[in-house]
């Protein structure tokens, strides 16, 4: 090889060893619109899934305030007698949940109200408050 092909090949060596700026812009704004299109679509699916996570809660606390029924007879007045007696009776059995009562997936507490034969329990959503729609609405069985 001559030195005239060894200096051809160098200067193609340079010319072809990266991406011009154009080519990196143009990758970057593919990438860019991808992002746009799929952030929503994955977002939405995290409410979903936040919304499954506090019907499977909200069912684990009603099959342990089922079970707390059968055993002292009556609802608790609150979710926390499911982890502490707070009935002074024999019959108690529990602690009917294995770990503290859990917050919903917004970290609100469920809202449990009962009058020792009925019970509501439910997650108020996204916001914490009564009502709404979509992420917000009131999430029960």
């Amino acid at each position: 090889m001559n030195y005239r092909n060894n200096k051809e090949l160098n200067t193609r060596m340079q010319r072809s060893g990266g991406f011009t700026l154009i080519e990196i812009l143009v990758v970057m704004a593919i990438i860019a619109m991808l992002a746009v299109m799929v952030a929503p679509n994955l977002f939405r699916q995290q409410a979903g899934a936040m919304r499954d996570v506090a019907r499977t809660e909200i069912s684990t606390l009603e099959a342990a305030l089922d079970i707390y029924r059968l055993d002292v007879g009556e609802y608790p007045d609150s979710l926390d007698g499911l982890i502490e007696d707070d009935t002074d009776r024999a019959s108690w059995n529990g602690p009917y949940l294995r770990r503290s009562v859990p917050t919903d997936p917004w970290d609100n507490e469920y809202v449990y109200e009962a009058n020792g034969r009925e019970f509501t329990l439910l997650s108020y959503g996204a916001d914490g408050m009564s009502g709404g729609e979509e992420d917000d609405a009131d999430i029960g069985l």
